[in-house]
C-alpha cells in the first residue's frame, strides 16, 4: 500500500511510530508491540534488564499522544488508594470528596509491578480488567483510553512478589527485550550527547500529537482488517494445541500443566489485525499469527515441573506448538 493509499489514521500512527523509533533505539520489536496494544486496546508487560529504555518508551509514546500520562515506582509500602485515589473529608462542606488517584491518567507505567504486594497488584489488574474502580459505595469508570504498560527486573528478585499466572491473564502481551546491537548502542551514544546539549528540545516541542480520536478510529480500522476463516481456525488450533497438547506429541503433554485462556484467543486474533494493520496491509497473513504467538503466549501457559527439570522454556514450547500445527 503506497503513502499515498493510507488512511489518515495510518499515516497519523507511522508519524507516532517514527517519533518513537528516533528516542528509542535498538529496541524496534518494543516499539512495535507498544503500538500494538495501542490499536488492539489491551495492556503489556515488559520484562528486560535496567537501562534498557523501558520507561523511556512509554514516556515517549505518551508524548505523541493528547493523552495525560503517569508514572508508578511500584514499591512494598505502597497501598492501593496510592493508585486508585481516595475519599478525603472535607470539613467546610462537612463531607466526604472522592480525589482520584493516578490510575485516570490515560497511560500508566506501572514501574517494576513485581515489587508491591498482592493487594496492589489486584487493585491495578481489575483498573485493568473492568475498566473501573470502585471506592466505597461508589464507583468511576475510567478514561476511555486506558493503556497500563507494566514493567518487571528478570535479574533481581529479592523482595518481589511475582504476579500470579491469573493475574498475568489481564495483560495482552509479554514483552520480553533484550540488549541493543554494537551499532545502536553507538547511536544511542550520539543521542544521550545531543539530549544532554538541549539539542532535541526544540523537535521534542514541535510534535504533532495523534488525536484520541484518530487512535478509536484507528481500532475500528484494525478490527476490519481481513481474516479468513481458514487463518481463524488456525489461530484457534495454536491456541486448542496448549489445552490439548497431547494431540501433538507425548512431549508436548508432559511439558503443559494448563493452557491458556479465552483471552487469549481474543488477544492474538487482535493483536494479529493490529500488526498486519500497522504494516499496512488490509488482511492477516499466517506469519502476523505466528510472530504474536509468542507474546500473546508467553504469560499464559503453565509448565510442569517435568519441563522445568529438563530446561524447557515456554518459548521453545510455543516454537514446537507453531511447527506442529499445521498452516493452512
Amino acid at each position: 500500500m503506497s503513502e499515498a493509499n493510507l488512511t489518515q489514521s495510518q499515516q497519523a500512527v507511522n508519524q507516532l511510530k517514527a517519533f518513537i523509533s528516533e528516542q528509542i533505539i535498538g529496541q524496534d520489536i518494543l516499539v512495535e508491540r507498544m503500538l500494538i496494544a495501542l490499536l488492539a486496546d489491551g495492556h503489556i508487560l515488559v520484562e528486560g534488564a535496567p537501562g534498557l529504555a523501558k520507561t523511556r518508551a512509554i514516556n515517549a509514546l505518551s508524548k505523541g499522544i493528547e493523552a495525560n500520562f503517569h508514572r508508578v515506582q511500584f514499591t512494598p509500602d505502597l497501598l492501593p488508594a496510592d493508585l486508585t485515589g481516595t475519599e478525603i473529608y472535607r470539613p467546610q462542606q462537612g463531607s466526604f470528596e472522592f480525589q482520584k488517584g493516578p490510575l485516570f491518567h490515560n497511560l500508566i507505567l506501572a514501574d517494576e509491578i513485581n515489587r508491591s504486594p498482592a493487594k496492589v497488584q489486584a487493585a491495578l489488574l481489575e483498573a485493568m480488567a473492568e475498566r473501573q474502580i470502585t471506592v466505597g459505595a461508589a464507583t468511576y469508570p475510567l478514561p476511555a483510553l486506558f493503556l497500563v504498560m507494566a514493567t518487571q527486573n528478570p535479574i533481581e528478585q529479592e523482595g518481589t512478589y511475582p504476579l500470579p499466572e491469573a493475574q498475568l491473564d489481564r495483560f495482552m502481551l509479554h514483552v520480553k527485550i533484550d540488549y541493543p546491537h554494537a551499532e545502536h548502542e553507538k547511536d544511542i551514544l550520539h543521542l544521550a550527547r545531543a539530549e544532554a546539549r538541549g539539542e532535541l528540545l526544540s523537535e521534542s516541542s514541535s510534535i504533532e500529537q495523534i488525536s484520541q480520536e484518530s487512535l478509536f478510529t484507528a481500532r475500528k480500522e484494525v478490527l476490519d482488517v481481513f481474516m479468513s476463516d481458514d487463518l481463524e481456525q488456525y489461530l484457534l488450533q495454536i491456541i486448542l494445541a496448549t489445552r490439548t497438547p497431547q494431540a501433538y506429541g507425548e512431549d508436548m503433554a508432559t511439558w503443559l500443566q494448563y493452557g491458556a485462556s479465552p483471552r487469549a484467543s481474543i488477544a492474538l486474533d487482535r493483536g494479529s489485525r493490529a500488526r498486519a494493520w500497522l504494516q499496512q496491509r488490509d488482511f492477516v497473513t499466517p506469519e502476523d499469527i505466528q510472530d504474536m504467538a509468542f507474546d500473546v503466549l508467553r504469560h499464559r501457559l503453565l509448565l510442569s515441573y517435568e519441563a522445568e527439570a529438563e530446561g524447557i522454556t515456554t518459548d521453545q514450547v510455543i516454537e514446537q506448538i507453531i511447527a506442529r500445527v499445521a498452516v493452512p
